[in-house]
């Protein structure tokens, strides 16, 4: 009996990492941020936001399976509208750290704490971990949870330790562009700020589109 488990575990582990893996390299608001991070404070401050989603998911998971099955079908673009809002700003407080940048003025770069806090942020009003729980996590750990509450743990330990484990690779890979110099460093300010208005932008316009 003990052994018939085992491919039934395995499946859920799979399923787990698999859509973790998929989530992580999959362009979004969180990975425009760490972006934005890497550029402007380097990898290694930017390396605790890979534990946002640990941190955040619980909120959202007890949200997702408590109470947003409950909730009018409209909840979903008041996510949209408020992470389009956040993205904006943390667009526009990188384009004034490429004007510092450009003017040659000294400024702190967020410590470590602080960015994981803005991760964090991100992910609470990024509607993809909502919809990953209500649409995907959530019904399949309730399967595995009826067949085995150590399946249910399988998945999500699963997901949460490849997710982490993606963006920390994420976040180490993004870093080895520090080696651009200060103009490289300009431009991905740049880019990584027109990139997190542009994701902002189209949250706003998917609710009304």
């Amino acid at each position: 009996m003990e052994g018939s488990n085992k491919p039934e575990m395995l499946k859920y582990i799979l399923i787990g990492g698999g859509f973790a893996f998929a989530a992580a390299m999959q362009p979004g608001p969180l990975q425009a941020f760490l972006l934005s991070r890497v550029a402007a404070g380097g990898w290694r401050r930017t390396l605790p936001a890979s534990l946002a989603p640990v941190i955040s998911d619980g909120p959202i998971a007890l949200l997702v399976l408590l109470v947003l099955r409950r909730m009018p079908g409209g909840f979903e673009d008041v996510l949209k509208a408020a992470g389009g809002v956040l993205l904006l700003l943390f667009s526009g407080s990188m384009l004034v750290a490429l004007r510092r940048e450009k003017a040659g003025a000294s400024q702190k770069t967020p410590s470590a704490p602080r960015t994981l806090l803005q991760a964090v942020s991100v992910n609470l009003v990024n509607p993809g971990p909502y919809l990953g729980w209500s649409l995907v996590l959530g019904p399949t750990a309730i399967e595995a949870w009826h067949q085995s509450p150590g399946h249910a743990v399988a998945l999500v330990a699963a997901f949460y330790i490849t997710m982490v484990f993606s963006l920390a690779l994420f976040i180490l890979l993004l870093g080895t562009t520090s080696f651009l110099g200060p103009r490289g460093r300009r431009g991905l300010l740049l880019a990584s700020s027109v990139t997190l208005a542009a994701i902002g932008i189209y949250q706003l316009l998917s609710i009304v589109g």
